[in-house]
Order: C-alpha cells, then structure tokens, then sequence
C-alpha cells in the first residue's frame, strides 16, 4: 500500500474534524468520530491495508491541524508509514507543515539504544532537526525542553503494547503534563493496541508504587489506544491543569483486532519487543522482570522464554497441568546472549499461545509465577522488590509468597479492576 497524498484521500475522502479537543473537561468535549469501519477485510489477518493511522488521516488532510504552528514530535522508529517511510522524513520537506524539532523518548528516536537507554541531544543527520532527549525528563525539566525546543505544538506519535509498564505512555502522560506547564498544545495522532483494545486485565496500580513503570492508577493490561489514554489521562489525572489536547483518531480499526488484522507493517517499538507476538504474551510474561529468572532477553524469543540455572521439565507439567486457556507450555532450553544467565544455557518454558481469542496474558503471568516458585527451590524475587513496581501493588508477591493459588490472585484485584474498567468505558474511541 503507497502513502501517496492522492491515494489515500481517494480511500478516505475528506477528513474534516480529524480532531477530538479535551482540554481537561472530561469526554463530552472529545467527540471525535469512533474510527471503526464496515467495508470488507474484517476478518482475522484478512484486513491488509484497511487500517489508516492516526497520521495517515493527518497527512490526507493537509496537515491542516498544525496550520500555521511550529511542531515538535515524540516519536521513535515506530513512526511510519503503511510503506515504511518515518514520518518525520515525510514531514520534514513537506512545505504545509513546519517541522522544526523531534524530541526522543527511551531507546532513541531512530531507535540506537538498548532498554534503560536514549541517544541525547544530537542534530538528525538525514533532516539536520535538533532532536532533544525526552528520556527519565518529567515535570518543569521536560517543560524547559519544549520551552527551548520554540515549538508551539507536541504531537506524539508511537506504537504502544498495550501494558501498563511499557513506558511510552508514560512518555506521552509525562509530555502532557509538561506541554501544559509550558503552555503548549498536544497532538496524539493514533495507532492500534497491538493486542486488542477489548478488556482490561489484571491489577490496578496503587499510586504509592507509581514509578516510570507506572505513573497512575490503571490496570495492568490497559486495553486502550494511546489516544484513548490521552484523554483518560487529561480528564482524569490532570484535570487541575489540562494541557490542550487533540487527538487524531484511526479509521478503520475496531476493537477486536490484533495487530496482524490492521494491514500496518510491524516495527519493533523497542529491541525487545520483535514482533506482534510479544506484546501478546509481554502483559503477564514481563512479570518475571522481578524475579531471578530470565525473561527471555539476549534470546530470539524475549518474553516467550522463560527459565533458571536448574530448572527443570517440572515447570513445564506443573504449568499445563492448570489447563490455562488458549495457551500450552514447552519444556524449553536457551542461552541468553545478554541480561540474565548471558552465556549460559538455563531450563524452562516456551509460552504457546494457541488461542489468543481466549488467551489471559495477565492470569498466565500469575500462573507461571505461582508454579515456578512451587518447582524450583530457587525462585525469589529480586531483592529490591520490583515485582511490586510492575504489578502496582505488594498484594502478588505476598499473596504467592503465602501459598495463594493463581485463583486466588486473580480475585484480589478484581474489585479495582472493575471500577478501572467503569472509568475507562467513557474514553473509548471505537467500536467492534
């Protein structure tokens, strides 16, 4: 599919009110279309070429949105076209809109660095734009930036994975909450959660565990688009001093599709996360950041693989004898090439997801935990507890340290979950 000007207003037509304003007054303001189609390519993997991003929709318009404003960018190698062009290079030559700065986030804007890393303050030296490190920057910090940057508008543009501790989207609360201490407007132009947009799962963050894993109180598995959540985090969390949002929403998107049935090409949005397949498994399997087993990075298959120095086929039959929905687990072998174990070949799982209509990657996370610390006498949580970071609460640690079941855990954080989900209905976008 080509990203010609001309072939995507002949798909699109006009896209008059491309924008949904919500300075902080809560959804009403923010009536933007749902971005759901009804033309063909529905099916499972069969909609190649149907979804337009919240860019496609902002290039077919003219840019007619940032009319008249010099424009700063978040983004990262994420930000393409359906053929694979960065959109900066898109907009950079395009006389109707005046890219004038890029500000990249964890990992880098062309995407050079490794997790926990950014590529600083440089000039791009395929468009010469200054791009400024928005990395760990927050606050009155990250309103200097834009302030410096002369920018009149922030437009945010980077695929998601739909967890609560992949931390674009608290780039994107952070930017927020900043362009409005700077006086600036925010512009979120959308994409697909890669793994649906059907259902929250999992816990609820506690505001005393919020670190940059988690800033606020949302489930773990959030289940919305990142223009979804801007507007979540406008009404809900910045309410005192909103910043002037936007957000340009997707067409032909619904709620039920994976990633593979939007017809978008994937771009791993960070080294870790390869392919469509590992944000499927990344909500729950990420747990075991917090632990001293490898999470599968230095391996072809982060997040998928799992395992310990001494570690045997015991896991993988305690796993499977729970007879988790849509999944199975193979006794796996492996040897990281760097992080946990680099070197060394350790035992464990392969994670399986054979149905991800019914797969639960929240619950399978709790499920792995439980049965590797019943077969391995040598699971512990890593010593600065930051299992409890990334699930926003010391209710699972305890909980599994206690002997609890992964029934039992899963009912613990139900109450909460079902208040998030409440909240989180008036922001949602599209149907389907």
């Amino acid at each position: 599919m080509s990203l010609s000007r001309r072939g995507l207003l002949a798909a699109g037509g006009a896209v008059g009110a491309l924008a949904a304003t919500a300075a902080g007054t809560g959804p009403a303001a923010a009536s933007t279309g749902s971005g759901h189609g009804s033309g063909p390519g529905h099916g499972s993997g069969s909609g190649h070429g149907r979804v337009r991003t919240g860019f496609d929709r902002l290039a077919a318009d003219g840019y007619r949105l940032l009319r008249g404003q010099k424009v700063g960018i978040v983004t990262n190698p994420t930000g393409v076209t359906a053929d694979v062009r960065h959109i900066v290079d898109v907009m950079h030559p395009d006389a109707r809109v005046n890219l004038t700065a890029v500000f990249g986030p964890e990992h880098g804007f062309r995407g050079t660095a490794q997790a926990g890393g950014s590529e600083g303050r440089y000039d791009d030296p395929a468009t010469g734009l200054p791009v400024y490190d928005t990395y760990l920057k927050s606050g009155q910090d990250l309103a200097d930036i834009f302030t410096a940057s002369g920018v009149d508008t922030v437009v945010f543009d980077i695929q998601d994975a739909g967890a609560r501790f992949y931390t674009y989207i608290w780039t994107l609360y952070d930017c927020m909450e900043a362009a409005a201490l700077a006086g600036k407007r925010l512009v979120v132009l959308d994409r697909p959660n890669p793994v649906t947009g059907r259902a929250a799962l999992g816990p609820v963050l506690d505001p005393a565990f919020a670190t940059f894993v988690g800033r606020r109180e949302i489930a773990q598995a959030h289940g919305m688009t990142v223009a979804e959540l801007a507007l979540f985090f406008n009404a809900e969390f910045l309410h005192e001093n909103p910043v002037r949002l936007d957000v340009v929403t997707m067409s032909g998107w619904r709620r039920s599709d994976f990633f593979d049935d939007t017809g978008l090409p994937w771009v791993p949005p960070s080294p870790n996360m390869p392919t469509p397949e590992t944000a499927l498994v990344y909500s729950g399997t990420c747990l075991f950041e917090g632990t001293n087993l490898s999470e599968g990075r230095g391996t072809t298959r982060p997040f998928e693989l799992l395992g310990a120095e001494g570690i045997d086929r015991g896991w993988a039959a305690a796993a499977n004898a729970l007879e988790l929905p849509g999944v199975a687990f193979r006794e796996a072998y492996f040897a990281p090439v760097f992080s946990k174990f680099e070197g060394k070949t350790v035992g464990g799982v392969q994670v399986h997801v054979q149905d991800r209509e019914v797969f639960d990657p929240v619950r399978t996370g709790i499920a792995l935990l439980v049965t590797a610390k019943q077969t391995w006498s040598g699971f512990a949580w890593r010593p600065d507890n930051w299992i409890d970071k990334l699930t926003g609460n010391t209710r699972v640690r305890t909980m599994i340290d206690a002997g609890a079941d992964t029934d039992e855990v899963v009912r613990a954080w139900q109450r909460d979950l079902s208040a998030f989900r409440a909240k989180r209905r008036r922001y949602l976008r599209y149907g389907g």
